[in-house]
């Protein structure tokens, strides 16, 4: 009992995970809502921000996404056919929008031109796609930092795999440092959320989920549980608990 109390307070969050909630604020202030998605190579952050902006499509929300990533080839026509799918699936063609420059400039500057964008048009939410990067990759995480500090996006969401363990533990403290480091503001950011892929894989292996937000004190918001748009769920607590204990 004791464990599970202790558990119990590690995984609750203890910031707000309602993003709903957060979007209708920003709106209030006339302002889209935005959300940077960051993490290591080939973890999926393309497919769960297109997860994620499905899940913002149900919630009649407009989305803008922002195509950051301009080192990996065929990362803009990944999000092409993620938002030409989206548009199939949603009411109107126009709740869902790609902001592109193409290869090889700045990532910051084109956030900064798609959160512009989104705020002259209307839209809800400008989701920043960024490119994947190891966490000792020092150029491309001074670029990385610089993103945030020329920005300051709303949320900044980590994308890890549940199947590394504390692998992605480490891939989350080395970011937290590089934003800390490479910021050059006073306060600097760190990473606001979580998102675990590939938590459907690990059975009662989930102590990935536990040490993340032990060691961040930073919510995981959401799962990744499919392949699909729809396979995205909120963490159940509860069941991560009994899966540790076996229970």
């Amino acid at each position: 009992q004791s464990m599970e109390t202790a558990l119990t307070r590690i995984l609750t969050p203890v910031s707000s995970t309602d993003i709903i909630r957060d979007i209708e604020q920003a709106q209030l202030q006339h302002r889209p809502y935005t959300m940077a998605f960051v993490g290591v190579n080939g973890v999926g952050k393309s497919t769960n921000l297109s997860k994620v902006c499905y899940w913002l499509l149900q919630n009649n929300k407009r989305v803008l996404i922002a195509a950051c990533d301009t080192f990996r080839s065929g990362a803009v026509e990944q999000l092409r056919v993620h938002v030409r799918n989206l548009r199939a699936l949603s009411e109107s063609n126009q709740n869902v929008e790609i902001f592109e420059r193409g290869y090889g400039k700045d990532s910051a500057t084109i956030a900064k031109d798609a959160i512009a964008f989104g705020a002259a048009n209307s839209f809800d939410v400008v989701l920043i796609d960024t490119a994947g990067r190891m966490q000792d990759n020092e150029p491309l995480m001074r670029a990385l930092a610089k993103l945030v500090s020329v920005n300051s996006p709303d949320k900044i969401l980590f994308v890890g795999e549940a199947l590394v363990g504390n692998e992605a533990v480490d891939q989350l403290e080395k970011f937290n440092q590089a934003l800390r480091d490479f910021s050059g503001q006073s306060k600097p950011r760190h990473i606001d959320g979580i998102i675990l892929t590939k938590f459907d894989t690990i059975d009662d292996r989930v102590g990935a989920a536990l040490s993340m937000t032990y060691t961040t004190g930073q919510p995981i918001i959401f799962v990744g549980t499919g392949q699909t748009y729809t396979d995205l769920r909120k963490m159940n607590v509860g069941q991560v608990i009994r899966a540790l204990l076996c229970v």
